[in-house]
């Protein structure tokens, strides 16, 4: 089995000693991290010995051919499976890179995967949110080449890649600076995004791999997952294991650390969170489902498998803002001075122009206010003038980047996904592969798993 997500980036300066180096100090990181401490504790010492028997890591990056592998044919008779969850999953990435990723790195797996002489199956993850800004049920459904979400135009994958270079050359002959060019590929990236309808960079590339899996995959099984919003470890291997502040994250660490007292977001929306093990539970009854099936006679429609938790247990950004000033009244955060933060009830922004008016009434005032001072002063209000524009700046680009998510009126179909879900009945493996969100009790959840979780590991 090849996992995508542990090969590392390679780097094109450096030999392959060099490159497989770093890439097993980088796998010592993860094998040593937190997240190991359950199976560490079970296995002692023959630990290391378990590691090294079954799993081997390997120097690669999928934005190559053969995934940048060195004496790559040496693997082609040996995998039988592979998951592929490398992404990059910044919203607003530069588009190259997000191309060279999401979409093309897809590509790459799957001519990879072709070469492969025993090869079962690709398990691609996705995002959910693939669909853009739909409203009403989403159904498990593939996007065809060329399809767009606003029904305007054609989206020409080769020429987007064109868009790419014939901009990179203009920045070149500009002598643009890096910061130069990454600012103006990451406008590229939203720009052509909204040109065919998708919300976002991410979300769009994703979108491109997806459709180009799907029509160049001839008889491969190519499996498509698509999670929603990924929180914290339910159960499994202990709860409340998370890597990084992401989508929902950032509000929680916002407020919690006393940066805004506001939620942004429309009180109807749902949150669709699901957390990190039931993904991981997914992609393992899939594997063990379709792998298990020898005949594999499924139409693409029956392979794409929304994990989310909107159509059987849905929460709200009510809900949310809710547990997060219970969470924090009762467990306020302590800063390096030894404060202790208080928060209030936070108040829901229901658009950007009410988040635009908020900080203008708010925050606008106390900084005219200090500029004055620090004029007065002779700039000794420098760094606090720039600490507060920079912190309404990361609001406001925050909000804009997350406005798809606050303010979604779909709920995820997932019938393939409780079809899968009911083989893991049948064969005993319900308590080891759980991925019912039904389960999920948000309330207890959010206060005593994943708010602590995102402070231990985030804050």
């Amino acid at each position: 089995m090849l996992l995508s997500d542990f090969m590392y980036p390679l780097s094109t300066s450096t030999c392959f000693y060099d490159n497989f180096k770093f890439t097993c100090c980088y796998f010592k990181s993860v094998m040593d991290s937190e997240l190991f401490r359950v199976v560490k504790e079970q296995y002692g010492e023959k630990f290391k010995a378990l590691v090294e028997e079954k799993v081997s890591p390997v120097a690669g990056d999928i934005s190559f051919k053969d995934l940048g592998i060195e004496n790559a044919e040496q693997l082609l008779g040996k995998l039988d499976i592979i998951i592929n969850s490398a992404a990059t999953t910044v919203f607003d990435e530069r588009y190259d890179v997000a191309m060279s990723i999401n979409t093309m790195g897809a590509t790459n797996v799957l001519n990879f995967a072709k070469k492969c002489h025993n090869l079962k199956m690709i398990v691609h993850v996705s995002t959910a949110y693939v669909c853009g800004d739909k409203i009403g049920i989403i159904p498990e459904r593939p996007f065809h080449l060329g399809e767009t979400l606003n029904g305007d135009t054609y989206l020409d994958i080769d020429e987007e890649k064109k868009v790419i270079e014939d901009k990179l050359m203009e920045l070149r002959a500009q002598n643009a600076t890096e910061k130069q060019v990454r600012t103006a590929m990451k406008i590229l990236g939203i720009q052509r995004a909204k040109l065919h309808g998708w919300p976002n960079t991410y979300s769009f590339t994703k979108a491109m791999g997806e459709m180009l899996l799907l029509k160049f995959k001839e008889n491969l099984c190519v499996i498509m997952l698509r999670p929603t919003i990924i929180t914290s470890t339910y159960k499994e291997p202990f709860p409340g294991w998370i890597e990084g502040a992401r989508t929902m994250d950032i509000f929680v660490l916002m407020y919690g650390k006393g940066r805004s007292n506001f939620m942004m977001g429309d009180p109807d929306s749902i949150l669709d969170a699901i957390p990190g093990d039931m993904v991981v539970s997914s992609i393992l009854a899939a594997v063990m489902h379709h792998g298990s099936d020898s005949h594999n006679t499924y139409n693409d429609d029956e392979l794409i498998y929304h994990v989310g938790s909107s159509s059987t247990n849905p929460l709200t950004i009510l809900d949310l803002g809710s547990y997060l000033f219970r969470y924090f009244t009762d467990n306020p955060w302590s800063t390096k001075s030894g404060s202790l933060v208080k928060v209030g009830k936070p108040m829901l922004l229901t658009s950007l122009n009410e988040l635009q008016r908020y900080i203008s009434f708010r925050y606008l005032p106390m900084l005219k206010v200090l500029k004055l001072l620090n004029a007065i002063l002779f700039q000794y209000f420098d760094e606090k003038c720039a600490t507060v524009e920079r912190n309404i700046s990361f609001v406001i680009r925050i909000a804009e980047l997350y406005k798809p998510y606050l303010f979604f009126h779909g709920s995820f179909d997932d019938t393939n996904t409780k079809r899968l879900r009911m083989t893991t009945t049948q064969t005993s493996m319900t308590d080891v592969v759980n991925f019912d969100p039904s389960c999920i009790q948000w309330e207890d959840y959010f206060i005593n798993t994943h708010i602590p979780g995102v402070v231990k590991y985030a804050f």
